[in-house]
């Protein structure tokens, strides 16, 4: 009998959501196979028969939308707003990749020479997706690579996390009617899995953790083909001493807290320039009001962390803190939780400052001034989101400029994406072309200069 693995629900670990094949080499390049042979007939149908494939897709999704937000809520313990929402970016993105696939498919340059030759420069597919998503957004991450893949002509093969296998077998089930068989293809497992993957793919996306995406990273210029590697995050909200702190402290507790901060985008520090006590008494209030329980019910935002594990990592990275403002243990029941956690007396220097726990905390540091807080931001290995929260426009332009992150929120909290603009980092968060978007086409594509001149010379 072959290996298997198990995915459970993270409120009520009991539950086994799926059991599924931990797939091993032979099935991965079998499954790889089958998305090529599938690809051609796709590539070469054209963008209106792929364009109206996309749009269909999107209407199943959207029909099915109750259903997968169970599904996401069960499986991986999102709260239950945040799954809809979820399911809602998903549909999204498959609509706006739809129109995507009948953009411009290349440019025209003026010939060098005289005469009336053609220059032009045309996109094609680059072959068989190979894509390595995380169980956070079970969903909208497998498609919003999927979905530009597609879009531009590709064969698509998703390996999920396994404690997301349900959802990514669930959404390949119900795109089956409208994709060529073997055209879009999950296979589960483990590390074996995403090794085979990234070994035989044309071209690969990849979402996780530094070390793996950067051993991905390795791989795939190891034998020529291109990457996107999108990982982890540290990211800071810098308060300026004319911020509206009750505004400012609501947004920062869910960008920390939503989804028990399991987001790469999620608010690691906070950053308060001035006396931080004001806004740090604002913060726990707003922290200690968010609704924190089982993610089925309404009202909730802070649900379970995805594992044992993980909810030790937090406990721990709380006691080796500075102090604890509110928070700090693990949470009541058979799930994993972990409450909600605020920690001050942190320096930039502390471990909790400068790595990824991935859960529900954060961290609140002092600085002298607005330079002193871009400098706490910049002085991380990450690079991903930062949020900057003033009244005054001329310092908001200021730190932006200096901010050296890929993306950069003034008055927003850290958390959130735009499907249709550029996703991406700077340093240890992100490797390759951004994600999403226009953008997508770069990695999904390749350029082909093509030079057409009259028979006649």
């Amino acid at each position: 009998m072959s290996a298997t693995i198990e995915s459970r629900s993270p409120q009520r670990p009991s539950d086994v959501v799926a059991t599924v094949p931990d797939s091993d080499r032979r099935a991965v390049a079998s499954a790889v196979a089958s998305a090529r042979a599938a690809g051609s007939a796709w590539a070469e149908g054209g963008a209106v028969a792929r364009a109206n494939a996309l749009n269909e897709a999107a209407a199943i999704v959207a029909a099915a939308a109750d259903e997968l937000t169970t599904l996401i809520v069960r499986e991986v313990g999102k709260p239950l707003g945040e799954a809809a929402g979820e399911v809602g970016r998903a549909v999204a993105i498959l609509r706006y990749q739809a129109q995507a696939a009948l953009d411009p498919d290349g440019e025209t340059y003026p010939n060098a020479a005289a005469g009336t030759a053609l220059l032009m420069a045309r996109r094609r597919p680059r072959g068989v997706a190979g894509l390595i998503t995380p169980w956070n957004f079970p969903i909208a991450i497998p498609l919003w690579k999927a979905a530009p893949a597609l879009a531009y002509g590709n064969a698509v093969v998703l390996k999920p996390a396994p404690a997301a296998s349900a959802v990514a077998l669930r959404t390949a089930e119900l795109l089956a009617p409208v994709l060529p068989e073997g055209l879009f293809t999950v296979v589960t497992g483990g590390a074996e899995a995403g090794t085979a993957l990234v070994e035989e793919a044309d071209v690969v996306s990849f979402t996780g953790s530094v070390a793996v995406g950067r051993a991905v990273a390795l791989a795939a210029a190891g034998r020529g083909v291109p990457f996107q590697a999108e990982m982890g995050g540290q990211n800071a909200s810098i308060v300026l001493p004319d911020a509206n702190v009750e505004a400012a402290a609501a947004m920062i507790a869910g960008a920390a807290m939503g989804y028990a901060g399991q987001k790469c985008t999620a608010t690691s520090r906070v950053i308060v320039v001035g006396d931080p006590a004001p806004f740090t008494g604002a913060l726990v209030a707003a922290v200690e009001g968010l609704g924190a329980g089982d993610p089925a019910d309404k009202g909730v935002v802070v649900g379970p962390v995805i594992s044992e594990e993980a909810r030790g990592r937090v406990v721990a990275a709380a006691g080796e803190a500075g102090a604890v403002a509110t928070g700090g243990r693990a949470g009541s029941g058979d799930g994993w939780f972990a409450e909600p956690t605020v920690v001050t007396g942190v320096s930039p220097g502390d471990r909790i400052a400068r790595e990824e726990v991935f859960g529900p905390i954060t961290a609140v540091l002092p600085a002298a001034g607005a330079d002193e807080a871009v400098a706490i931001s910049n002085g991380v290995p990450y690079g991903l989101v930062t949020s900057v929260f003033t009244r005054d426009l001329d310092r908001a332009l200021d730190l932006t400029a200096r901010l050296d992150t890929g993306m950069v929120r003034v008055n927003q909290p850290t958390a959130g994406v735009d499907f249709h603009a550029p996703f991406g980092g700077e340093k240890d968060s992100s490797m390759g072309p951004r994600e999403q978007g226009k953008h997508a086409r770069e990695l999904y594509t390749s350029t082909r200069t093509i030079t057409i001149a009259p028979a006649g010379g």
